[in-house]
């Protein structure tokens, strides 16, 4: 274990000089060039490192490569470049051996695995950074899906982000104040900290399943605690269609859907105070009738009541068009930087008129709004390239990481799902007049 933490280490520390060394030569290099030539070696040098630490974090399996799945989720700390080359560690890793898995089953269970299963699916169906799943039988009967941590990941967790950040760091990617990253790195930390205590994720099924209980065709798998631990999740198995296959279904199985998704997310943030924050395709199935199953209960963020009325009061104003308050708003989201420089109304304008429009907010859209041919995620774009002199006022927050994560999860899984469907009513449902 000891050996194998030093390689890791090793691998990291070389990772980091190499980026160091990098960084410094490109700053020699430019220093005489003017701004735009700066600009562009700079974007082809942060291309470089994030292909870098893509390939170095995808080698090594379980917390590092964790680390870089959660550093390519949150896209707003990070440089584009070096986001984009993150994004490849999101997809699917290769299974571990059935011979360690097994290993680890009966470590945790403290019993041979065809004693406590009847049967045990030796290929998993999936196969993430931190674990894989296999479809098992229990001797009642009870068909069953068992959630395994690869051995030892939880144990590299802190010392991997602390090298992640460093190599990050000497990049010269992380251009916020040291409070700003200390704080965004706590949050990443803590939500990797979560994802990897299945005991902490088997008592959130518990609470969001409760919480979910009357919300008819929505579908959370209860745990079986006789077969899980700190490091085993047994589930009831609930199986749906991918997102992929749900696309081809009608328009009206597709509403259904995306009310639900909606209501998954929005009813969780104002009605419980604590959400489900990864909306990856993956962690949910869909069928026929409408119904959302939904999976992976371990990236959960839990918010006080003062910052749910501000996201709620923030939303108001948004749909009231009213940008004076809205900017108040934004100052107390720790989003826009508490400073005497002006941002002009019209530039909020903007940032609504494309923001709103999936939502069906009049004036921006009048009407169902048809998902499949969305053009927003490019209006942002664009208006990003426009909007450039005033994006020094404006820097990440903590407050907010994990709810746009969610927020820009779902809108691309009703972009990929394809709905057509008018959603202000939903919107009206959750903003009744905030309470001051």
């Amino acid at each position: 274990m000891a050996k194998s933490s030093g390689k890791r280490f090793m691998k990291l520390a070389g990772m980091t000089a190499s980026i160091a060394g990098k960084a410094a030569k490109n700053s020699l290099k430019h220093l005489s060039s003017d701004e735009e030539k700066r600009l562009q070696a700079r974007s082809e040098m942060m291309q470089d490192v994030g292909i870098q630490i893509a390939e170095t974090l995808g080698e090594m399996k379980g917390a590092v490569m964790k680390v870089g799945q959660i550093a390519s989720q949150y896209k707003d700390v990070f440089p584009p470049e070096v986001a984009t080359a993150l994004e490849k560690l999101q997809k699917d890793a290769p299974p571990m051996p059935y011979a360690q898995i097994r290993m680890q089953v009966e470590r945790e269970l403290k019993a041979p695995i065809n004693e406590l299963f009847t049967e045990f699916e030796e290929v998993p169906f999936a196969a993430a950074s931190i674990g894989q799943v296999h479809r098992a039988i229990l001797p009642s009967g009870q068909k069953v899906v068992v959630k395994v941590q690869y051995p030892d990941v939880d144990e590299n967790c802190d010392s991997d982000l602390k090298q992640v950040r460093m190599a990050l760091k000497v990049a010269g990617v992380l251009n916020m104040s040291r409070k700003l990253q200390e704080q965004l790195f706590d949050k990443i930390r803590q939500s990797l900290h979560d994802e990897l205590d299945y005991i902490k994720e088997a008592h959130n099924l518990l609470v969001f399943g409760a919480f979910h209980a009357d919300d008819e065709g929505l579908i959370i798998p209860k745990v079986i605690s006789s077969h899980s631990t700190k490091r085993i999740l047994t589930l009831t198995e609930e199986m749906g269609e991918s997102l992929t296959t749900a696309a081809t279904w009608d328009n009206s199985v597709k509403q259904k859907i995306a009310q639900r998704l909606f209501h998954f997310s929005a009813g969780q943030l104002f009605g419980l105070y604590r959400m489900h924050c990864d909306p990856h395709p993956g962690n949910f199935a869909f069928r026929e009738d409408g119904s959302v199953v939904a999976y992976d209960f371990g990236g959960i963020r839990s918010y006080s009541n003062a910052e749910v009325q501000l996201f709620r009061r923030f939303a108001y104003h948004a749909v009231k068009g009213d940008t004076t308050a809205l900017e108040q708003d934004l100052i107390a989201l720790g989003i826009r930087r508490d400073d005497e420089k002006n941002v002009p109304g019209e530039f909020y304008q903007q940032w609504l008129a494309i923001g709103l429009k999936p939502l069906s907010i009049a004036p921006y859209q009048e009407g169902p709004f048809d998902f499949a041919g969305s053009q927003v995620h490019h209006e942002a774009i664009t208006q990003m390239r426009t909007s450039l002199k005033y994006f020094g006022q404006f820097q990440p927050s903590a407050t907010t990481m994990m709810l746009d994560r969610t927020v820009s999860g779902q809108y691309w899984n009703l972009v990929n799902l394809g709905v057509e469907i008018d959603l202000s009513p939903l919107v009206e449902e959750y903003l009744e007049t905030p309470k001051y």
